[in-house]
């Protein structure tokens, strides 16, 4: 069953601001790479993802909450390459 993606209302202002896509959301969200998992976060664990939908590197920040089949989306961004790798999986320290 395909989880159900609810936007943050930041999430939502991001992508506006980033000309990001619920396409290219829903695209990270089912095909995305796991780079950063963030288990402490409240009220779910979090992750962070990577994929380059229409060949752009994208990041996204999701949650699953844990008894809903809801993804929510906090945040979404291309990712900086002074702050990332050439590969934008691993922080630059």
């Amino acid at each position: 069953m395909k989880r159900k993606l609810f936007l943050r209302l930041h999430a939502a202002r991001r992508m506006l601001e980033r000309d990001i896509s619920m396409t290219e959301i829903e695209y990270m969200i089912e095909q995305g790479e796991v780079i950063e998992q963030y288990l402490d976060d409240k009220p779910f664990p979090s992750r962070l993802l990577l994929a380059t939908p229409h060949s752009r590197p994208l990041h996204v920040v999701a949650a699953d909450e844990i008894e809903s089949d809801i993804t929510q989306v906090i945040t979404a961004y291309q990712p900086d390459p002074d702050q990332w790798d050439n590969g934008f999986r691993r922080r630059k320290k």
